[in-house]
């Protein structure tokens, strides 16, 4: 049910054909007005064939509408009957069935097709399947529309989560994130004077520009990507709504070319799933990081295979939801933290899991699109496409809901040497 609206729309026109032709051809109607040989002939008067409206009809055409279908001269055994004679199973119980079993027949191929990952990560000199993907993205628009500036998750309250999380405004949640985020990373909310930050994975900015208005315009907060067109559409946006201290860079954030010890603030939001080396995402954060700055991260994990061996539907799972977002792999919450502490100039490594205060997002993005269609109904190009993310935003839901996946924050700070 909470697949992607396209998705039924596209069973229930497929099945609603299926049953059409199986009446059309069981009943002996066809645009020709031809029928089949074998379809098995049935009793009707002679007064119906004259014409008499006493029965209700009078010829096919009259019983569709539309003159293309044609009225046979069947055979009848009885001149004077005036009684229409239908077998229920061939009228009514074969083409039930055959639309029945097409509509089981269509699912079960969809879900076939939709459980083949389709976008796989791929990183060599010249491709990357991450940065492609955030560039297509980017350029249809859908995403922006329904997320709005911020490509990350949401924040709800177990209050909020009571009444109905679909009470809550879907983008408000991701800024209700943002401030939670902050007061984990004890990150100030008022302006302050002469802070570097950087925002690793900024997407089209959204979150980079919130803290460059939060921080004030005496501090300067840099994102970057590995999309050149979420780098532009983030600079658009920055023009847009005038912050000027907000900036945008193409930039690998395994080989970032900033001197050590650039930034006060290193803010990470939903990126390192993307990095196919999770060691050198942290020690090139931590790299950057002066003496003394802040380091908060927010992260999709897999459950810790060290306490709970993964099951075969887990190794499943787990590689559908790899392979169906351009995912190289996750690690676990624990792992992250030993990655921290390992790098041996990082202290007050804290971690937590925001599943409960996250999990509602899931769902809810698929609900805006069944609310508001208009994101993608005039895109038939993107049809499939929003099947397949609707169906995957589902099987996240499920994977988080049972604890397969976690969402794991962590906060920390560099040494001061």
């Amino acid at each position: 049910f909470f697949f992607s609206i396209n998705l039924v729309m596209k069973v229930f026109v497929v099945s609603a054909l299926f049953l059409l032709c199986a009446v059309a051809v069981t009943t002996g109607f066809s645009p020709s007005g031809n029928v089949k040989a074998f379809v098995k002939p049935f009793t009707i008067s002679e007064s119906l064939h004259r014409g008499d409206r006493r029965h209700g009809v009078s010829t096919h055409s009259e019983v569709f509408g539309n003159p293309c279908f044609t009225r046979r001269s069947f055979p009848h055994t009885s001149t004077s009957s005036t009684s229409l004679s239908l077998s229920p199973s061939s009228i009514l119980t074969r083409p039930i069935a055959i639309g029945v079993g097409a509509a089981i027949s269509t699912l079960v191929a969809g879900k076939a097709i939709l459980d083949r990952p389709s976008r796989s990560y791929t990183n060599t000199e010249d491709y990357n399947s991450v940065a492609e993907e955030y560039d297509a993205w980017t350029s249809d628009g859908i995403l922006e529309y329904y997320w709005g500036e911020h490509i990350h998750l949401g924040y709800y309250t177990p209050e909020e989560m009571e009444i109905g999380y679909k009470k809550k405004n879907f983008i408000q949640a991701k800024y209700d994130f943002i401030d939670e985020m902050m007061k984990m990373g004890d990150i100030p909310s008022q302006p302050t004077a002469g802070l570097k930050v950087l925002d690793v994975g900024c997407g089209v900015g959204g979150t980079t520009r919130y803290l460059a208005r939060s921080l004030g315009p005496d501090s300067t907060v840099t994102g970057i990507t590995l999309s050149p067109n979420q780098v532009k559409r983030a600079q658009e946006l920055a023009e847009e709504q005038s912050t000027p201290n907000a900036e945008f860079r193409v930039c690998d954030a395994l080989k970032m070319d900033y001197p050590d010890d650039t930034f006060d603030i290193v803010w990470a939001c939903e990126s390192g799933e993307h990095m196919p080396d999770k060691g050198a995402y942290i020690s090139e954060m931590t790299r950057v990081l002066k003496p003394g700055g802040k380091f908060v991260m927010a992260t999709w994990c897999q459950r810790d295979d060290r306490k709970i061996p993964f099951s075969k539907k887990d190794k499943k799972d787990l590689k559908f939801l790899y392979e169906e977002w351009t995912h190289p792999y996750f690690i676990s919450i624990e792992a992250y933290a030993e990655l921290l502490e390992g790098t041996g100039v990082m202290e007050g490594v804290s971690t937590a899991d925001w599943v409960r205060e996250t999990i509602a997002s899931w769902r809810h993005s698929i609900w805006v699109g069944v609310y508001d269609p208009r994101g993608f109904i005039f895109k038939p190009r993107q049809y499939l496409k929003c099947v397949r993310d609707g169906y995957c935003l589902e099987r996240m839901h499920r994977a988080f809901d049972r604890g397969l996946m976690q969402y794991g924050m962590f906060k920390a700070t560099k040494k001061l040497e």
